[in-house]
């Protein structure tokens, strides 16, 4: 179907006074929605009555834009770095932890505007399965908001009053699986045929054991396997993560139309970034381990492209917790654009690695191995979030130079933030059972830098230096950083979930606390533990928003440091010092600089105190 004709499907359901608008975009963007598209499905003899058809779909989700969502679109695609400055901030919470409900969250905007957010990321709180559903991952219905958390009105509520506030609302949107009780998995249970090729079901092991020969495992405890049973339907479902999570069959293209479509309609209500979950499983082939295939990048590619037609004022950001040589392709090429942002979550897993080690070299290496991004496309920094610290992204940087093994240097830190050692942190293993195995580590920031447990007040000092070092780093690396609820007032673990059987299993509930109240009142009040951290925090977000060299496109550069130090300039003018080890360091200054956390000059050689960090400019500039 050439270009001419297919522009007729697309903008017949568009409104006239957007039909220019749209035309433009789909001739900039049609291209490679179509090349994608078809080399994913294009072998199917009905592909381009398909194409037309998804198409009018997406003619029709335009013409469903509100004129405010259409205004942003407009705004949005004229600037498209507008998420790259120096002022984007995010936040991340769970909707019931945060505010109880939607409504309880748009009380919360107050709050969010104070600390300088941009971004707010609620995790998942479309319907989710009923029982056990992976902290919301299991989604029952893409169509509506869980009745726990509120409703389709109470979210367009929300988006219309975030975005009166200035804050884009981020949502999750998971592309790997569904839950067990989502429409499509009943009727696929009760034999549908239609909906059983939306899933990768099997009648007997043979398949499901050779492709095993190859999978790793996600939760090898909770959930060992990639593959479930189906006694009442027969045969077997291909289920990565958890049994109640059914793996979608992207190869088939009605899974990508119907996809494609839910994703368009939850911005159709005003959701403005995708947390695209689960994105490096997409695709299954056998003899590898099913992960970062060719295919799951032309998926997301087409996926930008029909949202930069439909909803250009949309953002993808990509979840794809794999070593950061890999990210790279999460972001796809200036001439075949992917996702907008990807997180670093080899910067976070190496700057709390460089804390255990009291030695700057991981958070070195992995500056230093950090590609430069396409055009308007940023990295995410965060120092904690939802899910458990995955050492294993560090293997390359862990095996460099040291002359140490990488398993047993990321198992030793892994175990320091267990509590062993003897150290201060007050975390977990996350799916333990080799104890020299590198585990995932899970807790609240506050737990892990020693601020639960401190014992006086040179012991929160100590941790309160850290937990200020980290967030300097992810405010400062270049990026967009996002701050994980409760960080923001030093709230330590909750241990509570051991009493539920249902999560009891799970430690990542260790970081998944409610917004403490009395911490939270207390915010203001310096006298407070509460208090002294919310200061702290709110004084790096303010001097970052005032320093444009600190915006995520800018240059960073690494300086020679000792070992413990890592010196970070960010162009010409700016210039951070990191000492990640409890003793002090040196460093030699090249001219004279201010800082400008505490507002004073700065020449020669300067000592950094114990976990101390600096943020110089050069004196000839405002600050």
């Amino acid at each position: 179907m050439p270009m001419s004709s297919s522009i007729h499907h697309l903008l017949d359901a568009v409104p006239e006074g957007r039909r220019a608008d749209v035309a433009r975009r789909y001739a900039e963007h049609g291209p490679a929605l179509r090349a994608c598209l078809h080399s994913l499905y294009g072998g199917a003899p009905d592909f381009e009555l398909w194409y037309g058809r998804l198409l009018c779909a997406a003619g029709a989700l335009h013409a469903g834009r509100s004129p405010a969502l259409a205004a942003l679109d407009t705004a949005r695609a004229a600037q498209p770095d507008w998420f790259l400055g120096q002022q984007m901030l995010g936040y991340c919470a769970y909707v019931d932890r945060l505010g109880g409900d939607l409504r309880g969250v748009a009380q919360r905007i107050a709050h969010l505007q104070e600390l300088g957010v941009r971004y707010l990321h609620l995790l998942p709180f479309l319907k989710m399965r009923e029982g056990e559903n992976d902290g919301g991952f299991a989604v029952a219905s893409f169509e509506e908001v869980d009745p726990r958390l509120g409703s389709n009105a109470d979210l367009e509520a929300l988006t219309a009053s975030l975005r009166g506030a200035g804050i884009s609302l981020c949502a999750d949107f998971i592309l790997n699986h569904v839950a067990d009780d989502h429409p499509w998995a009943l009727a696929a249970r009760g034999g549908e045929q239609r909906l059983r090729g939306f899933f990768h079901l099997f009648p007997d092991r043979v398949l499901p054991d050779r492709y095993e020969r190859t999978l790793g495992q996600v939760f090898p405890q909770a959930a060992p396997g990639n593959f479930t049973a189906l006694p009442a339907a027969g045969g077997w479902a291909w289920t990565t993560f958890y049994p109640y999570q059914w793996d979608l069959n992207w190869s088939n293209p009605e899974v990508f139309f119907e996809m494609a479509g839910a994703l368009l309609r939850l911005a159709n209500r005003g959701i403005e970034v995708f947390r695209l979950d689960s994105t490096a499983f997409l695709w299954k082939r056998e003899g590898t381990n099913c992960m970062n295939q060719p295919e799951a990048h032309l998926i997301l590619q087409a996926l930008r492209a029909l949202a930069s037609i439909v909803a250009p004022g949309v953002l993808l950001k990509a979840e794809a917790i794999v070593p950061m040589r890999e990210l790279p392709a999460y972001f796809g090429q200036p001439a075949q654009p992917e996702c907008h942002i990807a997180y670093h979550s080899s910067l976070m897993a190496a700057a709390w690695g460089a804390l255990a080690e009291q030695d700057a070299a991981l958070v070195r290496s992995v500056v230093a191995g950090t590609p430069v991004l396409p055009p308007h496309a940023s990295w995410l920094s965060y120092v904690r979030c939802h899910d458990d610290i995955g050492w294993n992204v560090l293997r390359a940087e862990a095996g460099e130079g040291s002359g140490e093994d990488a398993q047993a240097r990321l198992a030793a830190i892994s175990r320091f933030f267990a509590g062993g050692e003897g150290g201060y942190a007050r975390g977990e293993a996350f799916q333990s059972s080799d104890p020299h195995a590198a585990h995932g580590t899970t807790g609240m920031a506050a737990s892990l830098v020693g601020l639960e447990g401190a014992q006086g007040a040179q012991e929160e000092e100590m941790a309160m230096r850290r937990l200020l070092l980290l967030h300097g780093l992810a405010l400062s690396f270049g990026a967009l950083p996002v701050l994980y609820m409760g960080d923001e007032l030093g709230q330590a673990n909750d241990y509570s979930f051991r009493e539920r059987p249902d999560r009891a299993m799970d430690s990542r509930w260790l970081q998944r606390p409610q917004l403490d109240e009395a911490r939270f009142a207390a915010r203001h009040d310096r006298g407070t533990q509460a208090g002294r951290v919310y200061a702290g925090l709110r004084a790096l977000v303010s001097a970052r928003q005032r320093l444009p060299e600190l915006a995520a496109g800018a240059p960073r550069t690494l300086l020679p440091a000792s070992s413990a130090l890592l010196a970070l300039a960010r162009g010409p003018g700016f210039l951070a010092l990191y000492n990640f080890s409890g003793e002090p360091q040196r460093f030699m200054l090249e001219g004279r600089w201010r800082d400008v956390l505490a507002h004073g000059a700065l020449a020669g050689e300067i000592i950094l105190a114990p976990w101390a960090m600096h943020w110089l400019q050069r004196d000839h500039q405002q600050y």
